[in-house]
């Protein structure tokens, strides 16, 4: 089964808050906490991997998995590297997807004529994506209709 990287990096995350923190770490092994890449900039906690064929959707509202590396990617109020690529305008020149239509709406449903704030910052939902062993074993199987043939 493959997870995001977004999955992997909280579930890290989720066993070193689990230790406590008096839980004492071997400098010598990785950093197992966001916050503590955060202040080592030279550390990084991902495996970036390059361009790759997209990673078939396990649920019908997964929001899709970014196939490639976004890595120094800024994602500020007022930038959005994203939209380089996948802005309406710049989708047919660059052979990106397009941003769905239903990021054009606000919570009301009122239809909007640029991204709704709540849908700008992209790394909400989408994540990177890795062709990772689970870090915790679990029974997940996708609907019935999105189940993948072998």
């Amino acid at each position: 089964m493959r997870i995001s990287r977004f999955a992997a990096a909280a579930a890290v995350l989720a066993l070193a808050v689990a230790a406590g923190p008096g839980a004492a770490q071997d400098p010598k092994q990785p950093v197992t906490t966001l916050k503590a890449a955060e202040q080592n900039s030279d550390i990084d906690i991902y495996k970036w991997e390059g361009d790759r064929a997209p990673i078939p959707r396990d649920f019908v509202q997964q929001p899709p998995l970014i196939p490639h590396s976004t890595k120094g990617y800024q994602i500020t109020k007022n930038f959005n590297k994203c939209m380089d690529c996948h802005a309406w305008s710049r989708a047919p020149t660059t052979g990106a997807t397009k941003v769905s239509i239903t990021h054009f709406k606000d919570r009301e449903g009122k239809e909007l004529s640029n991204i709704s704030p709540g849908r700008y910052f992209c790394t909400t939902c989408h994540v990177p994506q890795t062709d990772a062993e689970p870090l915790v074993k679990n029974t997940f199987k996708p609907v019935e209709g999105l189940a993948r043939k072998k």
